[in-house]
């Protein structure tokens, strides 16, 4: 199946690129579009139906109104003089939001930008007046908008609702503050829009370079990019129609992400398909075509290729039994686009490869000549006569690493927030004058258990119990919904709804108050941000026992077909294990023992395994599928090990540079950096420690029997495998040939 389809893309280069370009552009163009459609930003939607968070959220939506797509700005309007409102002022302030919320706000758009390709986010929003502070310093409007608080084109339609409102009351004399999760993710990302930019040329430049750097080249520096782009393009594309034709919603995290994973893996794929062309090309017969040399190589790397991306598939597959619907989705999305970039990397990479031909390595002239030994021979040859040496130090480094994990805790906050943005000082100024909760208040529903009619005054002892817990600064007045169906009563914690104070407190004492103090014949479902990421954390807590086996076995079956040895995978998946805890290790040691941050984001072991598990599998792929296939050949097998190491060594190592700068580009976002650090270390990890060091070690110690219970037998014409005399480099005639095969 591989071999007819490298085959067929080689025999038909010009055909398969131009389709691939016209596939990769069109849906590039439409993906925007097409993931505003499929997007849900509220997490609670995530959670089962079973928890109390979204059981109260499914009260708020259909007796409330509550959009689960609304997004709420706090807006502080003040005097600028300093004194306090008067009522002439406040009823200028209510004047003012009663012409805000009648006023259409328009998205703003970029000249030339199609309308079509670009969603519209334009919305009138609900404004209304909802507290004044105590010493009457300043009045609060509640600000509802509709979208996502991480989409551009919101943030756009948002700033347009800032200026006006800004407007509107400096001509009454009055100064304006914005806060809540929408105004604080729009000033965070103009704050870190610079950054993000330099990230993304910074990583540009390394693929470039490194590139250049190999390949001395110019086709090589450049092609990767662009075959990665529109093949990523496609991947965004084909995502996007498939939740769309599913049902299925996806988090806003998730087109980030899935781009930044194609990258790395994409250009990981081409550059294992550039090495090993560039070898043969050098051993190729006088007069042979270069198509059929790109079909040879395309057919042989293409087995290693789809191996790793089915280790990639088949992780994220397991997410698919994740109860957190965040989770749940994120799996499949991830497998359909490293399903793509397969496809890719074994018809428009083939295709560019016999399309190119020796004008992909123009105008290096490495070709022409026999490469010197270098760097990755001796460190091959170092491999083959060291290996007890470098597997106590790889193992030496990857407990130390470990020992981290030592006290390790869960945090379930969103990441530490911006403290120096206009957002986060307008909340420290309400905050001083009402609890912190006031802007994100937690929220009882209560309903009668067979659906008939409620009254406020059912609840009053309940609302008076909720005021008396420890930490509940204010309770609301109790409010029935326009049906009568429903009640809502809201609490404003004196501690931060995202801290895990506010947690603990909805978790513990507020439920537990809820749970004594419900009136006969009525259900009560606490709700609001600190309650969702209370449950959420129940929920995690379940997937990361149940995914972590599954996932693993997959990939250990995986490996058996592959490897088609008992003791191989098993010494692969003992090796990226240690890998995955090493980085988990090295990770709570940074952030939760060094900074002293409340934990590791509750969603980084989850995200780490799948990552640096199955990413980080590739590289052990490669160089295991390379020391097996030097095995073949007659001579010792340290011999062997030392040929695959040296073959391999550069394309790994820049492989895993390319995908490790990738995740790095990840600490430009908001609330990610734990998440970049761990993948960058974890990718570094794989490639330079399990790849290139621990794994050879062992496949050196252990010979010819790593392959139990088969034998990998050297290739001569008995088929009989002869006795390996004991490994001395000096005179064997497999390390003499090193340095000038001309393969190398």
């Amino acid at each position: 199946m591989i071999r007819a389809l490298t085959g067929f893309a080689t025999r038909h280069a010009w055909k398969v690129i131009a389709l691939w370009a016209v596939v990769g552009l069109g849906l590039t163009a439409l993906a925007p579009m097409m993931f505003a459609r499929v997007t849900q930003s509220q997490s609670g939607d995530f959670l089962p139906r079973s928890y109390d968070s979204a059981a109260a959220l499914r009260i708020a939506e259909d007796h409330f109104g509550l959009d689960p797509n609304a997004t709420v700005v706090t807006v502080l309007v003040a005097r600028t003089d300093g004194r306090a409102l008067s009522e002439a002022d406040q009823q200028r302030v209510e004047a003012g939001a009663a012409r805000l919320g009648e006023t259409r706000v328009a998205m703003p758009r970029l000249p030339d930008e199609p309308a079509f390709l670009v969603p519209d986010h334009s919305q009138t929003p609900r404004v209304a007046p909802a507290m004044l502070a105590p010493d009457r310093s300043f009045e609060l409007l509640a600000v509802e908008m509709t979208g996502d608080a991480g989409d551009q084109g919101v943030q756009k339609v948002y700033k347009a609702f800032r200026d006006s409102a800004r407007a509107e009351f400096a001509q009454a004399g009055m100064r304006t503050g914005f806060t809540g999760g929408l105004a604080d993710a729009t000033d965070t990302a103009d704050a870190n829009r610079t950054a993000a930019t330099v990230g993304s040329a910074l990583l540009m430049g390394l693929i470039v370079l490194l590139n250049v750097l190999v390949f001395r080249s110019v086709l090589a520096a450049v092609l990767p990019l662009l075959a990665v782009a529109i093949v990523g393009g496609a991947a965004g594309g084909a995502v996007a129609g498939a939740a769309a034709l599913t049902g299925l919603k996806l988090a806003p995290s998730t087109q980030s992400l899935i781009s930044v994973v194609l990258l790395g893996i994409g250009i990981d794929y081409l550059l294992f398909l550039l090495f090993r062309f560039r070898e043969q090309l050098r051993v190729a017969r006088p007069g042979q075509p270069v198509r059929e040399v790109a079909a040879e190589v395309s057919a042989r790397v293409g087995t290693a290729i789809t191996s790793a991306a089915l280790t990639i598939v088949a992780a994220f597959a397991t997410l698919g039994v994740a109860s957190f619907g965040q989770f749940r989705s994120l799996g499949p999305a991830v497998a359909v686009a490293v399903l793509v970039m397969l496809l890719g990397s074994l018809t428009l990479m083939p295709a560019l490869l016999a399309a190119c031909g020796r004008g992909m390595f123009w105008p290096s002239r490495a070709l022409r000549r026999t490469p010197r030994e270098g760097v990755a021979g001796r460190y091959g040859e170092l491999v083959a006569r060291r290996p007890m040496v470098l597997l106590v130090a790889s193992v030496a480094l990857l407990g130390a690493l470990t020992a981290g994990v030592a006290g390790i805790r869960m945090d379930y906050g969103q990441g530490a927030p911006s403290t120096d943005t206009p957002a986060a000082a307008t909340a420290a100024e309400i905050s001083r004058a009402l609890p912190a909760g006031v802007s994100d208040p937690t929220s009882v529903y209560l309903v009668a258990n067979g659906g008939g009619a409620v009254k406020a005054e059912q609840f009053s002892e309940l609302a008076d119990r909720l005021g008396r817990v420890d930490g509940i600064g204010q309770v609301g007045r109790t409010v029935v919904s326009p049906d009568g169906l429903a009640a809502r009563i809201d609490l404003y914690p004196t501690v931060d709804p995202q801290s895990k104070q506010a947690r603990d407190l909805v978790a513990g004492p507020v439920r537990a108050a809820v749970a004594a103090h419900t009136p006969t014949g009525t259900s009560a479902h606490v709700g609001g941000t600190a309650a969702i990421f209370a449950d959420v954390s129940t929920a995690v807590d379940h997937d990361l026992r149940l995914v972590f086996p599954v996932a693993a076995g997959l990939i250990a079956l995986i490996l058996l077909l592959l490897l088609r040895s008992l003791l191989a995978p098993m010494v692969l998946m003992l090796a990226v294990g240690a890998g995955f805890a090493a980085t988990l290790g090295a990770a709570t040691l940074v952030f939760q023992h060094v900074r002293n941050e409340p934990g590791v984001n509750f969603t980084l072991p989850l995200v780490l395994f799948l990552f640096v598990v199955a990413l980080g599998t590739d590289y052990n792929i490669l160089i295991t599928d390379r020391i097996r296939e030097e095995m073949h050949r007659p001579g010792p097998a340290r011999a062997a090990v030392a040929r695959a190491v040296r073959h391999t060594t550069p394309t790994i190592a820049t492989a895993g540079l390319v995908l490790a700068g990738s995740f790095a580009t990840l600490a430009a976002t908001p609330g990610s950096e734990q998440i970049a650090f761990a993948l960058t270390l974890g990718i570094l990890l794989s490639a330079c420690v399990l790849s290139l060091a621990l794994v050879p070690a062992v496949a050196a110690v252990l010979g010819r029997a790593l392959w139990w219970p088969l034998r990998t037998t050297p290739r001569r014409g008995t088929g009989t495998a002869p006795e390996e005399p004991p490994y001395a480099p000096e005179r064997t005639d497999a390390f003499q040939e090193l340095g000038s095969h001309p393969r190398n």
